[in-house]
């Protein structure tokens, strides 16, 4: 079951920097809003992942355009053995409780998105997360329509392009055999309590539900590997939702989650 989320009492603004852009005192910045949420972590930890990525979404206040809030990404390629695909990895999505329920950073990856389609018009992308939390795996399952894995088992030809980018990127860590990457003890993760799976949510929710049922260890912190698939069919009706659908409490789980685990 959904709930509306109010929106924030000011409207935050949101736009993609390349990662050349950011200055010392802007990834601070971000640090310090991360830290909030995740443990086992330090400033040079959070930095080496940056430094992978390509940039990332900045939410910034109208008005001081302090930061509130990022969301890290990286393009990618990633590689079968026979061929060759589009992608975007999704990294860290943080935003301060304050500017909960905005739809900023929504509208920014979908401009990003329609830039990525128009330079590679022919083919899919694909949209590249790992979950150790449910709300990762909501930022998936409720915003695209193409996605694996999927509560009711649809979309099987997306598995191979999973266990290729697990294997291409998270080889050493990675478990075949139960779909789950393992970066053992000491991997940076959520603080306790930040977002636990209630008993009313694994009865209300399925997708709940599901996301527990593939990472029975999540708590351990082992991530679930996921994709979506981007075509231009699913845009066109992606812009029908992003216009007619109300914010909803599931949409907004997304948005504060991280692909590798935050708010999620």
């Amino acid at each position: 079951m959904e709930h509306r989320l109010a929106k924030p009492a000011v409207e935050p603004k949101c736009a993609f920097w390349k990662r050349e852009r950011f200055s010392l005192y802007q990834l601070r910045k971000m640090y310090s809003i991360y830290r909030v949420y995740y443990e086992n972590t330090n400033f040079d930890l959070f930095m080496s992942d940056f430094n992978k990525k390509t940039g990332a979404f900045v939410i910034t206040h109208p008005d001081t355009r302090e930061i509130v809030g990022f969301s890290t990404l990286m393009d990618c390629k990633v590689n079968d053995g026979e061929k060759s695909y589009q992608a975007i990895f999704s990294g860290d999505t943080v935003i301060e409780k304050e500017f909960w329920g905005s739809r900023a950073l929504q509208g920014a990856m979908f401009k990003y998105l329609i830039k990525a389609k128009l330079r590679y018009p022919t083919q899919p992308i694909y949209w590249l997360l790992i979950s150790k939390g449910f709300k990762t795996y909501l930022l998936l399952a409720n915003n695209y329509f193409t996605y694996y894995p999927h509560p009711e088992g649809k979309h099987q030809h997306l598995a191979p392009i999973v266990e290729a980018y697990c294997k291409q990127y998270f080889n050493d860590y990675y478990d075949p055999q139960n779909s789950l990457l393992n970066f053992g003890e000491g991997y940076q993760a959520l603080k306790a309590a930040v977002a636990p799976i209630t008993g009313d949510m694994r009865e209300n929710n399925p997708k709940i539900r599901f996301f527990e049922q593939c990472n029975p260890s999540w708590e351990m912190g082992t991530e679930l590997p996921c994709i979506g698939e981007i075509a231009w069919s699913d845009i066109a009706r992606y812009v029908k939702r992003f216009a007619t659908k109300p914010v909803s409490q599931g949409r907004m789980d997304a948005l504060i989650a991280k692909n590798r685990g935050v708010p999620a």
